[in-house]
């Protein structure tokens, strides 16, 4: 009898070649349990948001837990429009578009060039100017925002106009990030088969990387519109012309000036508030699933 005849029926008598015992699937009580839990997650997340909308639609601010299922002859649009009457809706809405239109194109553009050349490209003190993005994360903005201040309202004479601003996040080192580590999943051969059929770099970009990103642009763009659509503090301190403020510093002044002769003033600002949110939660909406899609794997055989 041969060895490899003397181990396999060494295995036989051992049960060693039995399959692995297999993982019984959850019943259908812990599929319920599982469903409930998240049911009472969601529940709990969305409810500070269902509570903004029913606020604002209140005739007379109901503080008590009851006040989460109002009563239908409480329910107006009044509120709506007197905060309209007060700050311009459609104006705050159209400053903070360009706030942060402004401020997204500006991150995409160089968050490319720079996550490109950081990746692809090899030049001397690339590491260098890596750890320095990375490092860049650990300082607050609001270290440096009177220097800004200083640099845009004073020096560039900049103040209460949109590229004063937009000019503070402009760059944005997560950005550059982001682009960078996406850029390192393209399979190198894509680029070198671009050069070598004479394309240039910012061709090898435009039509070879960036189509095999998209997922990277589209993360960028929906983390960037967040910081500022909500922005307050800077376009308070460099915006006093009431005509240029964003919706969210414009919701401020209103609280600290007129909220108080308001018949409602709860309903008033949760109005400006319901205001806000529409476009990003609309957004997210659309958008949700363009996160869990890649190209990457298109562009090569397997």
């Amino acid at each position: 009898m041969t060895a490899t005849g003397t181990r396999a029926e060494a295995r036989k008598k051992t049960g060693t070649d039995a399959a692995p015992p297999r993982r019984g699937h959850p019943g259908r009580g812990g599929a319920i349990a599982r469903w409930i839990v998240l049911a009472v997650g969601g529940l709990a997340f969305l409810f500070p948001f269902y509570y903004m909308v029913i606020g604002s639609l209140q005739t007379k601010p109901d503080p008590t837990p009851a006040g989460a299922f109002p009563n239908p002859a409480n329910i107006t649009l009044q509120n709506y429009v007197e905060i309209n009457e007060r700050i311009s809706l459609l104006s705050g809405l159209v400053n903070s578009g360009i706030f942060t239109a402004g401020v997204i194109l500006c991150t995409v553009v160089f968050g490319v060039l720079a996550g490109y050349a950081l990746s692809v490209l090899h030049w001397r003190g690339r590491g260098l100017t890596f750890s320095i993005a990375l490092l860049v994360q650990i300082v607050p903005f609001q270290l440096l925002m009177i220097p800004l201040y200083v640099l845009i309202a004073r020096d560039y004479g900049l103040a209460d106009t949109h590229l004063g601003m937009i000019l503070p996040f402009a760059i944005n080192s997560a950005a550059v990030i982001i682009f960078r580590q996406y850029f390192l999943q393209v399979p190198r051969a894509l680029f070198d088969a671009a050069r070598v059929d004479g394309a240039s770099e910012m061709r090898v970009l435009w039509s070879v990387a960036l189509p095999l990103v998209r997922p990277a642009l589209l993360t960028v763009v929906l983390l960037t519109f967040i910081g500022p659509w909500n922005e307050f503090l800077w376009p308070f301190l460099i915006t006093k012309d009431p005509a240029l403020q964003p919706l969210a510093v414009s919701l401020a002044n209103y609280i600290t000036t007129v909220a108080a002769s308001a018949s409602n003033p709860f309903g008033a600002i949760l109005a400006g508030a319901v205001v806000l949110a529409i476009p990003a939660v609309v957004l997210f909406v659309i958008f949700q699933r363009q996160f869990q899609s890649s190209d990457i794997g298109s562009g090569v055989k397997g």
